[in-house]
């Protein structure tokens, strides 16, 4: 099934809003939307994935390494990463687990 996923971005007043875009037993993606001035504390997933940003601007830190997400950024992120982000802008990313 398409999805277009500019269509599907809508930022909360506050904190973080999520919607899935594909999942089954072996990958999990999804859409995120964060408002302006929210933040995920520290954590870590057990698989690894990679984060696509569309909209905004803020940091991703992995391991304590500063990683600028604006339009158009991709990275990957290896499983069991330290890993924290803070949204600047309303900022909009596709995270996926694989």
């Amino acid at each position: 099934m398409e999805k277009n996923v500019n269509d599907m971005i809508e930022y909360p007043e506050e904190g973080i809003a999520s919607k899935s875009l594909a999942k089954n037993a072996k990958i999990d993606i999804g859409l995120y939307c964060m408002a302006a001035g929210t933040e995920m504390s520290e954590h870590s997933s057990s698989k690894a994935g990679f984060v696509y940003v569309i909209d905004g601007k803020g940091i991703f830190k992995i391991d304590g390494k500063k990683i600028k997400m604006l339009p158009g950024i991709f990275f990957f992120m290896r499983e069991n990463a330290i890993h924290s982000l803070k949204a600047e802008e309303d900022t909009s990313f596709i995270l996926g687990l694989l």
